[in-house]
């Protein structure tokens, strides 16, 4: 099962498919060219000579690397870690050693013997720089990934909802007695996942499940003030997102949006998959009190702390108000994720 260590913290190596680790280790080899330059160069004009001419010979190699390693990822991550980093190590020391000696072969490169050798070497040693870099970094975002789990836990289900909804039942025992034991069971299996481990990535499948128990208690107490509308189109429930990622929203939706106006408001979700990418649409009346925007920033945060975790660079969330097609203000979320199965 995919994990929030499958990404950032938790292992040395990173995950090579994700597009800001790519991005790093394009900074970092342009980095250390840069630096080389510097050594090599007598004056100002001359570094940025030298920097442009072992540009030209640094882009593709990076290029080659970062393909060869998307390629290989899952292959690499099967092997233990300090293994990985050793396979990884070896594949730049091999690929710098083939390109050099093919710009010589193509008379493009002069140098002799060492010079393929000294490639050689100056791959490993920036690919061992590199991932002394992310074992590192995963080392400073694991006391992170644990406050935001605490997060999480304390972004879940608030007091007043519990009360509420056991009031709910509680009223419909004597008159709807087959209701309320559903309604109790629900509830049950609401809590019983909000109490596991939320490190894990799961199917969009098992979160639609939960925020539908969820909604449906709400709707339980609300009754005709609350109407959802669900929109799925042509998305994959084993897509795998993380945990506890839309609910927060939906009962920041019913406790900001719903509530507070006393007349019935309609919560929207909708999810469609474009491409590669996974979109989720969230809207839902405007409170108008300080109050609600304040809490559904403080939600936005924690979630956008945690997307970070699991995707890095490839998770966006934005949020606002906006006004809905029949003219009525709304707060509206959107959320794209990599649409991945593992």
């Amino acid at each position: 099962m995919a994990s929030i260590k499958h990404n950032l913290a938790g292992q040395p190596l990173p995950d090579f498919r994700n597009l800001g680790v790519m991005l790093r280790i394009l900074l970092g080899g342009n980095l250390f060219a840069l630096i080389a330059a510097l050594v090599q160069s007598s004056d100002l004009g001359d570094w940025v000579q030298r920097y442009v001419d072992m540009a030209a010979s640094v882009q593709p190699l990076l290029l080659l690397n970062l393909c060869l390693l998307a390629l290989l990822a899952k292959a690499i991550r099967l092997l233990p870690a300090r293994c990985g980093q050793l396979a990884v190590c070896l594949l730049s020391v091999m690929t710098a050693m083939l390109l050099a000696d093919f710009w010589r072969f193509m008379g493009f490169d002069a140098g002799g013997s060492m010079r393929v050798v000294r490639a050689g070497l100056l791959g490993g040693f920036t690919a061992a720089a590199l991932l002394f870099y992310f074992e590192l970094r995963a080392r400073g975002l694991a006391p992170a990934v644990n406050e935001a789990r605490l997060q999480a836990l304390t972004a879940r289900i608030r007091p007043h909802f519990l009360f509420n909804s056991l009031n709910a039942v509680l009223s419909l025992i004597r008159s709807d007695p087959r209701r309320a034991e559903s309604a109790l069971e629900e509830l049950a299996d609401l809590f019983r996942v909000l109490m596991r481990d939320h490190r894990e990535l799961l199917p969009l499948g098992d979160e639609i499940a939960l925020c539908r128990q969820y909604l449906e208690l709400e709707k339980l107490r609300l009754g005709e003030r609350l109407t959802v509308v669900w929109a799925v189109s042509d998305v994959p429930a084993d897509v795998k997102v993380p945990p506890l990622m839309l609910q927060p929203l939906l009962e920041n939706a019913v406790y900001h949006g719903i509530e507070p106006s006393g007349e019935p408001g309609t919560v929207r979700i909708a999810f469609a998959r474009r491409g590669d990418e996974l979109h989720i649409d969230l809207a839902n009346p405007c409170g108008g009190s300080g109050e609600s925007a304040k809490g559904n920033h403080m939600a936005l945060a924690n979630i956008r702390e945690r997307l970070t975790l699991y995707y890095d660079l490839e998770a966006r969330l934005e949020a606002g108000e906006a006004v809905s097609p029949d003219g009525a203000r709304e707060y509206q979320v959107h959320i794209t994720l990599p649409c991945r199965k593992s």
